[in-house]
C-alpha cells in the first residue's frame, strides 16, 4: 500500500527530500501561491506548524503557479516571500504542477486518496490541504476556504492518534 512515506520531492534549493524523513509524523501538505487571495492562510499555516512541530507535526507547502498564474517567481523569490512576510518555517518545495499530465506523483496520490466534491481529483485552487495521520495515510481533504485554525482540531486527534 502506498504511503505518504513513498514519494520523493525536492525543497526549494532543489535538494531532495525523501518524505520517509516524516514517518511517525502527522503532516499538513498544501499547495501555495504568493499572489493569491488565499496568501495570508501562510501566516496561519506557520501558526500551526509552531503550535504543533513539537508533537511530531510538519507543514510542507508546494508552491503552484496553475491557478491564475498567482505563483510566477522563481525558487528565490518564493522562498523570499513567505519567510519576509509571512516568517515560513516550515519546509516549502519546489514549484511543482498539481493538475493535469505534468501533476506530480505526490499529488496524483494525494487526489486518489482524497477526491473532493462529487468525486473530482483535481485540485480546484491554491491552499487546497491534506492532513495526513503517522502512518503515512490521508486523513482528510480540505477546501481553498478552510483557514488553517479551523484544522486545528483535527490535527490535535491525529496527534493523538499517535
Amino acid at each position: 500500500m502506498t504511503t505518504l512515506h513513498d514519494f520523493e520531492v525536492r525543497r526549494l534549493d532543489g535538494a531532495p527530500v525523501s518524505l520517509g524523513e516524516f514517518r511517525g509524523q502527522v503532516v499538513l501538505v498544501v499547495n501555495t501561491a504568493s499572489q493569491c487571495g488565499f496568501t495570508p492562510q501562510l501566516g496561519g499555516l506557520e501558526a500551526l506548524h509552531a503550535r504543533f512541530q513539537d508533537r511530531g507535526f510538519a507543514v510542507l507547502g508546494f508552491p503552484c503557479n496553475q491557478f491564475g498564474g498567482q505563483e510566477p517567481g522563481s525558487a528565490e523569490e518564493i522562498g523570499s516571500f513567505c519567510q519576509r512576510n509571512y516568517g515560513v518555517s516550515f519546509p516549502m518545495m519546489e514549484k511543482i504542477d498539481v493538475n493535469g499530465a505534468n501533476a506530480a506523483p505526490l499529488y496524483r496520490w494525494l487526489t486518489s486518496e482524497k477526491p473532493g466534491l462529487l468525486g473530482t481529483q483535481a485540485i480546484k485552487w491554491n491552499f487546497t490541504k491534506f492532513l495526513v495521520g503517522r502512518d503515512g495515510q490521508v486523513i482528510r481533504r480540505y477546501a481553498p476556504l478552510d483557514k488553517p485554525e479551523s484544522i486545528a482540531a483535527d490535527i490535535e486527534a491525529a496527534l493523538g492518534a499517535g
